[in-house]
C-alpha cells in the first residue's frame, strides 16, 4: 500500500542511476518503467516508487503530483495554473 509520503517522492526524487539519472521519478519515460516491470524492480524504497510512478502514468494521473514537486522558489504563472476550455459555436 502507497502512503502519502510515497505520492511525494515520486513527484521530488530523482533517479539515482541509469539512462535518466537526475530525472524526477514521475517524468521517466512509461517504455522505461515498464521495461522494469518485465526486467524487475529495484530492491526498496526505489522499486516501491517506481511502481507507484508507472500506476499513475497508466491511469493518467500525473496531475495530482504536480502540486507535490519539489518547489522552485518561483511564483507560478497563473495562467498556466488554470485550465481553460473553450466551445465555439
Amino acid at each position: 500500500m502507497f502512503s502519502q509520503e510515497d505520492l511525494i517522492q515520486v513527484a521530488r526524487q530523482t533517479m539515482p542511476f541509469g539512462k535518466y539519472q537526475g530525472r524526477v521519478l514521475v517524468d521517466l519515460p512509461e517504455e522505461y518503467l515498464l521495461w522494469f516491470a518485465n526486467k524487475g524492480w529495484p530492491n526498496g524504497n526505489l522499486g516501491q516508487w517506481l511502481q507507484l510512478a508507472l500506476e499513475i502514468k497508466i491511469n493518467g494521473l500525473e496531475q495530482i503530483v504536480d502540486p507535490l514537486r519539489q518547489p522552485s522558489g518561483k511564483k507560478q504563472d497563473a495562467s498556466k495554473a488554470k485550465v481553460r476550455i473553450r466551445f465555439d459555436d
